[in-house]
């Protein structure tokens, strides 16, 4: 499923080592859709930006994404939209209790996503399905922050560069 919630946005697209930090950077989101952070991170990303990557294709791809979590069998675990002036911030909202609470549970959704990715054929047309990361795939896109959050007391955020 991950695969096809992918290749959807490659279809529209045509065609790093992580470091944790205490940036306090201004986020008018924080607040509105999920709470201050709790961690932090930088995202050296190994991939650079596709020149096509805009406002909207992340926005076609997070629509993709959410057209095919509502028509699953049963209701979707999270939301996810993009937010920013270029559509660039990524975030997850759990909507579940329990799901997406702790650091190593946000670690394991990115790391299941990036499993997903890896079977996309630009990453095996480039030679890095082994390599790139969904954060790489998210920074292809243009994307330059993803938050994932329970919705109610944690927050993970991913600063890419």
């Amino acid at each position: 499923m991950i695969r096809s919630l992918f290749l959807a946005i490659l279809a529209v697209l045509s065609y790093g080592s992580v470091m944790a930090v205490t940036v306090q950077a201004a986020d008018r989101h924080a607040g509105y859709y999920y709470p201050d952070p709790v961690y932090r991170e930088v995202y050296k990303a190994r991939a650079k930006q596709i020149a096509t990557a805009n406002r909207k294709t992340r926005v076609a791809f997070v629509t993709s994404i959410t057209q095919q979590n509502m028509q699953r069998d049963f209701a979707p675990t999270a939301a996810i939209f993009a937010k920013g002036e270029d559509a660039q911030k990524l975030i997850v909202v759990g909507l579940e209790d329990g799901r997406m609470d702790t650091i190593y549970r946000a670690r394991a959704i990115f790391a299941n996503m990036t499993a997903g990715v890896r079977t996309l054929p630009i990453f095996q047309e480039l030679g890095v399905e082994d390599v790139f990361t969904f954060f790489d795939l998210a920074a292809m896109m243009g994307f330059t922050q993803i938050t994932i959050t329970n919705g109610r007391n944690f927050t993970h955020q991913i600063i890419l560069q």
